[in-house]
C-alpha cells in the first residue's frame, strides 16, 4: 500500500481501542463519539478486509489478525513521535543565522543584537553579508534583512525610522558631495564614490562633504554627535524590512527577535 493511501486516523483510532478494549473509552481519549470509533474500525475493517474486533459477553476482544498487526503499528507510532521530537529540536535551538548588508550590520544591527543578549545570554548568532542577494534555500537562513519596497515572497516587517536623509560633520565641510550606490546626488560629481551608505556615513563624519544615506543607519552618528541632519528626511519607497520564508517566520527564535528588532526606533 503508498504511504499516501495508509489511513493514518483510522489505524490512530484503531489503536486506542485496542489498548482500552472498548470503543467508548477509545472515544473519550480521541475526544469524539463512539459512534465515530465505530465507523473509523467497520472502515479500515473493509480496507484491510479482516475482522479487528469481535465482541464477546465480557466484552471487545482483539481478533488474531488485529494481534498480528498491533506490535508492528505501536512501534511505528513510536518511531512517528521520535520524528516529530527530531523535527521540533530545531526549534529549541538557540541559534540564529542572519543575512544582512555589511553596514546594515556595522551600523543598526549589531548594537540591537547586543542588547538582544542581555536578556537573552544563551541565544547565538551568525552573520552573514547580503550585499550580492539572499538564498535562504542555499544558506540555510533563519531571518534577513533586504532594503527594498516590500518583503517580497517572503513574510516580512518593515523596521520604523525609514526614509532618506542629508548629513554631515557637525563643523565640516559640506560643499562636496559623497556618493554610494543609489545615493541621491549620484548624478552629480561627487568628491568620493563608496560602496554603501555606512562608508558614507564615515566619510561624512570625517569632514570630507554631505552624504544622502538612510535615516535609520544615520541614527546612532547622529545620536553620539559624529553628524549632523541637513534639512528634512525624504520619504521614499524603499526601506529596510526583516523577512524569511513562512516555515522560519514561525520559528519561536524568529518571532522573538522580530517582535525585539522590529519595535526598535
Amino acid at each position: 500500500m503508498k504511504r499516501t493511501h495508509l489511513p493514518l486516523n483510522a489505524l490512530r483510532v484503531f489503536d486506542a481501542a485496542a489498548r482500552h478494549l472498548s470503543f467508548t473509552r477509545a472515544a473519550d481519549e480521541l475526544a469524539v463519539t463512539p459512534a465515530a470509533v465505530g465507523q473509523q474500525i467497520r472502515a479500515l475493517e473493509d480496507m484491510l478486509g479482516v475482522v479487528l474486533f469481535r465482541r464477546t459477553p465480557k466484552g471487545l476482544e482483539l481478533t488474531g489478525e488485529a494481534e498480528a498487526g498491533l506490535e508492528a503499528l505501536r512501534q511505528g507510532f513510536l518511531q512517528f513521535e521520535e520524528s516529530v521530537r527530531a523535527m521540533q529540536a530545531g526549534q529549541s535551538s538557540q541559534s540564529l543565522t542572519i543575512a544582512a548588508p555589511r553596514d546594515f550590520t556595522a551600523k543598526w544591527l549589531a548594537p540591537r543584537l547586543a542588547r538582544y543578549s542581555q536578556g537573552a545570554p544563551d541565544v547565538r548568532f551568525t552573520l552573514v553579508a547580503s550585499d550580492d542577494g539572499i538564498d535562504f534555500t542555499e544558506a540555510n537562513l533563519d531571518l534577513a534583512i533586504l532594503w527594498a519596497e516590500n518583503a517580497g515572497e517572503h513574510e516580512g516587517v518593515a523596521l520604523n525610522g525609514q526614509g532618506l536623509i542629508e548629513i554631515a560633520s557637525p563643523d565640516g565641510n559640506s560643499d562636496h558631495v559623497i556618493s554610494w550606490p543609489g545615493a541621491l546626488h549620484a548624478e552629480q560629481d561627487p568628491l568620493l564614490r563608496l560602496g554603501d551608505a555606512g562608508l558614507a556615513i564615515d566619510a561624512a563624519a570625517s569632514g570630507l562633504g554631505r552624504a544622502v544615506v538612510p535615516a535609520l543607519l544615520a541614527a546612532g552618528d547622529l545620536a553620539a554627535g559624529r553628524v549632523r541632519k541637513i534639512g528634512d528626511a525624504e520619504e521614499i519607497r524603499k526601506g529596510y524590512w526583516l523577512v524569511a520564508p513562512l516555515p522560519q517566520w514561525r520559528q519561536a527564535k524568529v518571532k522573538a527577535l522580530v517582535a525585539a528588532l522590529s519595535a526598535e526606533g
